[in-house]
């Protein structure tokens, strides 16, 4: 079979020339930590305070919410747009103005004077953080060279993991003890040093000035399919379910315009935001599908797991997120060590284990009871954590090694498009089924801000808790059942990546080196 043109065959004795990560690498890929860090925690921070928001703007759950959807519908709007514009002006000309449009979005929400205003800027925030992991990872690619990709996208995957962790415990905190504001105030003096640390550190990048023009037919096209597919995702929990005429509708239509995209990029090529070719590349392919099936798996569970402590056990969001920490220590400890393996022996290896870990861990949380331990969930989401770690970033890195430098900043961007895609799909589907399993068991909860919208459950009298209490464990145990069959979805891609290390396959110049 002829190699893909996306693809460069390595030279017989190909070794990669250096084992670990340098110093000036190692300082780079902690200086994209520090940006990428605020779009992570934001998408989850703002949570715990739409109660807060709703009661300060006198507002409803249907208008609230927008909030939240606003920030990832403008997020998953930009990301097409990564690629081109990083090829364009240069990395770090782009990681540089979405720091500053991301804190400038931060700094207007967190002054907003009512729920429209909020909103808008929350939108410009979305703008700025939905391109700072893509363009993040297309620098750090670019430098680390493919022989590294497992180290390096352990260190850029640890905000991916620890930002769901760590922001409902942030945003719990500053609303319970500061003020809401500060959910959006505390991004100004990290933006402030990201942007520092990336005019001392981040490398100006060559850009292809004479690269084509913005593909404003594929803009049309792309970003506005996946706002209707997002959207359709986030509305199907409350208007219905995935039958509802209207949700349908803009699923539906979210298709059309992304299979009309997906002709035009394969008209225009080179010239389109992103290349449909990348999926030629078998490498890329699977490890583009398993990516999918891990946002699933992860924006699942930070869905589903919170909502389990404050519905069915009445905790606060404060002491809800701290019970998450278990996964993200798990993950924190699994990382590095999925890096080197991945480095060494080829993400085949080392995916297949982590989605063992990821199911396992999620088994005790399917059987769960009205009285289930603390200590034995904590130890479940730490082997949860665990699976991530073994999962996430080899996978995502073991879709770029394959690839020719040329094709990394799109490649990234795509990668990014299926997580948060995936994210959006577990999200909807599993809220749509544990609002359906409450209503069956509760029927008098399933009113709009009751078990209908889960998050009202969070307010009833301890003594009434106690007599639901195992209805409402048997509903959330069903809907983790759904939550385990999607996560093993994962090994069937996961079987298919390569079992080989980086150094036995790839020219280490293949990254390092622009095209002729």
């Amino acid at each position: 079979m002829a190699e893909s043109q996306f693809t460069k065959a390595a030279p017989p004795g190909a070794t990669a020339r250096n084992e670990g990560l340098d110093r000036q690498t190692i300082l780079l890929g902690l200086v994209i930590v520090s940006g990428a860090v605020m779009a992570i925690l934001d998408t989850t921070i703002v949570n715990v305070a739409l109660d807060t928001l709703g009661r300060d703007f006198d507002t409803g759950l249907s208008t609230i919410q927008w909030v939240v959807t606003g920030y990832l519908l403008a997020m998953g709007t930009v990301i097409p747009l990564t690629g081109w514009a990083v090829d364009r002006f240069g990395g770090r000309r782009v990681w540089m103005t979405s720091i500053t449009l991301f804190v400038i979005g931060s700094g207007l929400s967190g002054a907003a004077w009512n729920i429209e205003s909020l909103i808008f800027f929350r939108v410009l925030q979305g703008l700025g953080g939905g391109m700072l992991m893509p363009t993040g990872m297309a620098i750090l690619t670019m430098a680390a060279g493919a022989h590294r990709m497992g180290r390096i996208m352990s260190i850029i995957g640890v905000p991916m993991l620890l930002g769901p962790v760590l922001g409902p415990v942030l945003g719990g905190w500053l609303v319970e003890d500061v003020d809401w504001r500060w959910i959006f105030f505390v991004n100004l003096p990290v933006g402030a040093a990201a942007l520092a640390l990336a005019w001392w550190r981040v490398p100006a990048g060559p850009a292809e000035h004479t690269s084509p023009a913005l593909d404003w037919r594929g803009l049309i096209l792309l970003p506005p399919g996946f706002v209707l597919l997002i959207y359709g995702l986030s509305t199907a929990s409350s208007h219905g379910g995935f039958g509802d005429p209207s949700t349908i509708a803009w699923l539906v239509g979210g298709v059309v315009l992304v299979g009309l995209f997906a002709l035009h990029s394969l008209r225009y090529r080179e010239r389109a935001l992103i290349d449909v070719r990348l999926f030629t590349d078998r490498t890329f392919a699977v490890a583009a599908g398993a990516v999918f099936f891990v946002g699933v798996a992860l924006m699942a569970s930070m869905l589903l797991i919170p909502l389990y402590y404050q519905t069915a056990r009445g905790e606060g969001a404060l002491t809800a997120g701290l019970l998450l920490a278990p996964q993200g220590l798990g993950a924190a400890t699994a990382m590095p060590i999925g890096g080197v393996i991945t480095d060494r022996f080829g993400a085949g290896r080392i995916v297949p284990a982590g989605i063992v870990l990821l199911v396992a861990g999620t088994i005790p949380f399917a059987l769960v009871e009205a009285d289930t331990s603390y200590w034995l969930l904590g130890a479940t989401l730490y082997v949860r954590g665990l699976g991530f770690g073994f999962t996430m970033m080899p996978t995502m890195s073991s879709a770029l090694t394959t690839l020719r430098r040329a094709a990394v900043s799109r490649a990234s961007s795509t990668l990014n498009i299926l997580l948060q895609l995936g994210g959006a799909v577990g999200t909807a589907l599993l809220a749509v089924i544990l609002s359906r399993q409450i209503s069956d068991r509760i029927p008098q909860a399933s009113g709009d801000g009751g078990a209908g919208g889960a998050g009202g459950m969070g307010q009833i009298p301890d003594r009434v808790r106690e007599q639901i209490a195992p209805k409402l464990a048997d509903a959330f145990g069903y809907t983790f059942w759904v939550a385990i069959a999607l996560t093993a979805v994962l090994i069937v891609p996961a079987l298919m990546l390569p079992r080989h290390g980086a150094r036995e396959n790839a020219d280490p110049d293949a990254l390092d080196q622009p095209i002729a």
